[in-house]
């Protein structure tokens, strides 16, 4: 199903219905302020697992990061911050940046793994910041490229994506066409913050 939501005037009956999908375990395609992205409800197993079965990989060694709607429940998925890095998120986002940080032991649980860090989005994006906190909790999420690929037109046109994925996925948002670069990605693992994909995002560090 694809469903075209106007990001200046967004029908939030629209909105109930991805949350809805993600609720009942399926996967959406939604915009972002970089490529489009496909994710699930964080707390739902079976959405989880299908995300990664989505990426040919098992949910144990899966990479996803987590949407957030802003950035007051971050002490629920990553330990305390040092005031700069939570600075520099504070000025960054919501941004075109996934920030690498390290977790709680609430991402473990969840993700069936030992991963001691996990990235952390909030894109500039009305959509699916609206999805999110209707949700009530962030979204599991992951491009629809993979690293390797190069990033081309069928990952920004969200018909071609319907083309690609309406098989696969049960609700595809069309939010207009997407950017053809990915988030910047910056860890803050180590207490300086380091660039380790240049995207869109700029950001002087």
């Amino acid at each position: 199903m694809l469903v075209e939501i106007n990001p200046t005037n967004i029908d939030i009956r629209l909105i109930q219905q991805a949350v809805d999908v993600l609720k009942s375990g399926g996967v959406i395609i939604f915009p972002t302020d970089t490529v489009y992205s496909m994710g699930c409800d964080l707390y739902n197993k079976k959405g989880l697992n299908e995300l990664a079965k989505l990426k040919n990989i098992k949910l144990n060694k899966a990479n996803f990061s987590i949407i957030c709607s802003d950035l007051s429940h971050l002490s629920e998925y990553v330990k305390q911050l040092d005031r700069s890095v939570f600075k520099l998120l504070k000025q960054s986002l919501p941004g075109p940046f996934t920030f690498i940080l390290n977790a709680t032991n609430e991402i473990p649980r969840l993700f069936d793994t030992n991963r001691k860090e996990i990235g952390i989005r909030i894109p500039n994006n009305a959509i699916v910041l609206e999805i999110v906190k209707l949700l009530g909790n962030p979204i599991a999420t992951t491009s629809l490229h993979n690293d390797e690929d190069t990033i081309a037109d069928y990952f920004a046109d969200p018909y071609m994506i319907y083309e690609r994925f309406d098989d696969d996925v049960p609700f595809i948002i069309d939010g207009g066409y997407g950017q053809l670069e990915a988030s910047t990605i910056v860890d803050c693992t180590n207490g300086s913050p380091e660039i380790i994909r240049q995207g869109i995002g700029k950001i002087i560090l």
